[in-house]
């Protein structure tokens, strides 16, 4: 059974950090040629946060989280991490980690559509 495990999600103050990861089972992330974030907040359309290519190891991040949000997967381990820092009441949404057999980016964006994608863990930034 194909299947991702999520942690790390939760409530953080504004500035804060967290660090969200996904582990693999039923399947090795290895196979995959991309890792993807998504996130979608309520009311809003999905959104590509970033995406690593493991063959190429280009990884890619949505203008709004570069500098702030970075990107990591342990093979061996089979997880796929993100950290995320100075986090704004804007980063609230539900977080998904996906994988996908093809690039990172459609027309230069993060796409928002994968091959296999996780159930989501809610970030909620907020006092």
């Amino acid at each position: 059974q194909l299947q991702f495990v999520n942690s790390g999600g939760g409530l953080v103050q504004p500035g804060g950090s967290l660090r969200l990861s996904c582990a693999a089972s039923g399947f090795a992330l290895g196979d995959y040629f991309a890792l993807i974030w998504l996130r979608q907040a309520p009311g809003k359309e999905r959104e590509g946060v970033l995406c690593i290519e493991q063959e190429n190891r280009s990884t890619y991040y949505a203008d709004s989280m570069k500098g702030r949000f970075t990107a990591s997967r342990d093979n061996a381990k089979n997880t796929m991490d993100q950290k995320m820092n100075s986090l704004t009441p804007e980063a609230t949404a539900e977080y998904y980690c996906a994988v996908d057999e093809s690039r990172c980016t459609i027309s230069g964006h993060i796409k928002t559509m994968a091959g296999y994608w996780g159930q989501g863990t809610q970030v909620t930034v907020s006092e």
